[in-house]
């Protein structure tokens, strides 16, 4: 089956797919975007992840393309033309086509772009199993983490280095040396005695749906959550280190920057994070 995108109120060829050249998303990265898992059909934290996409759009005083309940029609029907069960949608909303010139146009109209693939569960739960590496690196991105712009460079070059380094995820220090998340994933550590910490949500960092979803599930469980900043050294020196997004849900994270933590295997609290997520995600 070809793959379809949908553009602007079409629904196209996904190697046909295209905006025009004076998208301000092109020019000045003037444009939001969300990406949200499938799992046998359910979005995952569909809610949570329109929540956020409207707070861009107002935050960048972009207007919405469509209303909310008519986006989510599109969003079923795209995928159900690719014939995707379990994978990701991708929506993408510029502030739309004008004369290239900094300050926001009158009359542009906003695009909207969607796409979507299929994923397979059973690598990243192969990855889960293995636990993962991760490397530190300084955060050098804008100061209005919160807003999920399309503006990634900063992103982009921490994932690389990450890459070339062997690692899967590169997690930011900010300029007081604490974590603040990783490139495209939300950083956790368990201390010694259980307790989970991550940093609260801020425009420090993105407020990852994966994240705000499994501190709810959190609620009804027996853990102590603490959210706050740590260190480089608490996360070197941590029980154990898992990170969340919404393509690798709850990811148990092995090594940092050459350096095991714990017994350099997925910890049993990971194990149980991600079978509690699993469970939300299949119910």
């Amino acid at each position: 089956m070809s793959r379809i995108a949908y553009v602007n109120g079409q629904y196209v060829p996904h190697q046909e797919a295209a905006v025009h050249i004076e998208d301000r998303g092109y020019q000045f990265a003037d444009g939001v975007y969300e990406v949200i898992p499938i799992v046998a059909n359910k979005l995952i934290g569909e809610e949570g992840h329109l929540d956020r996409l409207w707070r861009s759009l107002d935050e960048l005083q972009i207007d919405a393309p469509m209303k909310r309940k008519p986006l989510q029609l599109v969003m079923r029907e795209l995928l159900r033309q690719n014939g995707i069960e379990t994978g990701l949608i991708y929506l993408q909303v510029t502030r739309g086509v004008a004369p290239r010139d900094h300050p926001f146009p009158k009359d542009a109209v906003p695009s909207l772009v969607m796409t979507a693939k299929r994923t397979s569960l059973a690598k990243a739960e192969a990855k889960a199993e293995e636990g993962v590496a991760v490397i530190t690196v300084p955060d050098i991105r804008w100061a209005r983490r919160d807003i999920k712009s399309v503006s990634l460079l900063p992103n982009v070059l921490a994932k690389q280095k990450a890459v070339e380094e062997g690692a899967y995820e590169a997690f930011q220090v900010d300029d007081d040396g604490f974590i603040t998340e990783g490139s495209s994933t939300n950083a956790w550590i368990v201390l010694q005695d259980g307790t989970l910490v991550t940093r609260p949500a801020s425009n420090d960092i993105l407020s990852g749906i994966t994240r705000a979803d499994l501190l709810k599930l959190l609620e009804n469980k027996d853990f102590k959550v603490e959210l706050r900043p740590f260190s480089v050294d608490e996360l070197l020196n941590a029980r154990e280190v898992f990170l969340t997004s919404s393509s690798s849900y709850v990811q148990p994270v092995v090594q940092v920057d050459g350096k095991s933590i714990g017994n350099g295997k997925p910890g049993s609290i990971s194990n149980e994070l991600r079978a509690v997520f699993k469970d939300y995600m299949n119910n």
